[in-house]
């Protein structure tokens, strides 16, 4: 039997590493590409890495950038991947604003130039491009594959073209293209300046006496939050079907930033979030997406996907992730939720 090969585009982020970790537990053989920079990025994707001159190893690392066409093309053309998950991006939808330039250039140019990499090799590739909850913006929830978009940040609107280019080089090129419309879903390894991560790192830091206070934005914004590995899997399904269509990914529940607060401070014993939370205008956004709730019951019926982890469960099991990280005493309700809902998980527990 042939080995599959797939080629991911962002395998240093939150979910590129738990997809790289889920793809090798079905034998594939993964190559990565990551940006050069002066430190290396790659501390999510350590615990698989192996030296490539050991036999067997199937985690394979190239350089690369989305914004450099030449070195997409020569990847491609190089590795001939059976599937492609194209999960780069600048994806802080806040620094968007900052850098929408930048923004742009890769979160919408840079699927054009994967898209015309594939094109261009004349190969049987699958393509998933990882679309955002973002691009509904102001769009009334539940929101669903037919829901209008109304991006509200340079970061939706590219990624909008994202979403478009990839269904329009699927119909114009017959070429096995997916989106999935993935709604918020946090671990562990989420990025510290995002929401819920910034929350329960920020609280184990209070309970390590390293912090004082916590510093947020808009804490009546409501998301609809899962567990990320359960979303890579949703990805890798989204390619195993026998035509290609686009996907809501989502637990269709929806919470405030303020519920998560509450939710994480009670569960760490801290009691009031109020004690130690300020509100910071710098963290608001020029334009505000209120409240985003996900309906994913396309992916239930044609996928079999369905989510386990609460938001709740969410947010404990992070919080233990955090304590644990700074040598605290875990709560343990969250290892518990783990290994009950998932005996048999393919993902390292960080």
């Amino acid at each position: 039997m042939n080995t599959k090969k797939a080629l991911i585009f962002g395998i240093t982020g939150q979910d590129g590493s738990y997809l790289a970790e889920f793809l090798l537990s079905r034998e594939y053989e993964v190559h990565g590409v990551i940006r050069r920079a002066s430190t290396f990025n790659t501390v999510r994707i350590d615990h698989l890495y192996q030296d490539p001159h050991i036999r067997g190893t199937r985690l394979f690392l190239h350089y690369g950038d989305l914004t450099d066409t030449g070195n997409i093309e020569k990847l491609v053309n190089q590795i001939k991947p059976d599937e492609i998950y194209h999960l780069g991006a600048q994806s802080h939808v806040r620094v968007s604003f900052d850098m929408p330039e930048y923004t742009a250039n890769t979160d919408a140019l840079g699927t054009l130039r994967i898209l015309e990499a594939i094109k261009n090799s004349g190969n049987h590739i699958k393509f998933y491009n990882a679309a955002s909850s973002e691009m509904f913006g102001s769009t009334l929830p539940p929101q669903n594959e037919l829901s209008l978009f109304h991006p509200r940040s340079p970061y939706a609107v590219a990624k909008v073209f994202s979403f478009d280019i990839t269904r329009l080089y699927r119909e114009a090129y017959g070429i096995f293209a997916c989106n999935g419309l993935l709604f918020n879903h946090e671990s562990p390894r989420r990025g510290e300046t995002f929401v819920t991560r910034k929350i329960t790192m920020g609280i184990a830091r209070i309970r390590a006496g390293l912090d004082k206070k916590l510093y947020l934005g808009n804490l009546k914004a409501k998301r609809d939050w899962g567990f990320a590995p359960e979303y890579v899997e949703a990805m890798h399904m989204m390619l195993c079907q026998e035509k290609p269509d686009d996907y809501v990914v989502a637990t269709g529940e929806s919470h405030s930033v303020r519920e998560f607060l509450e939710l994480a401070f009670s569960y760490a014993g801290l009691g009031d979030y109020k004690n130690y939370v300020e509100i910071d205008q710098r963290y608001f956004r020029p334009a505000e997406v209120e409240s985003l709730i996900g309906n994913a019951s396309k992916a239930k019926e044609r996928l079999g996907w369905q989510p386990k982890i609460t938001c709740s469960d969410l947010c404990k099991i992070m919080i233990d992730s955090d304590f644990k990280n700074l040598h605290l005493d875990i709560i343990g309700e969250g290892n518990k939720i783990l290994k009950e809902k998932f005996p048999n998980k393919w993902w390292k527990i960080d």
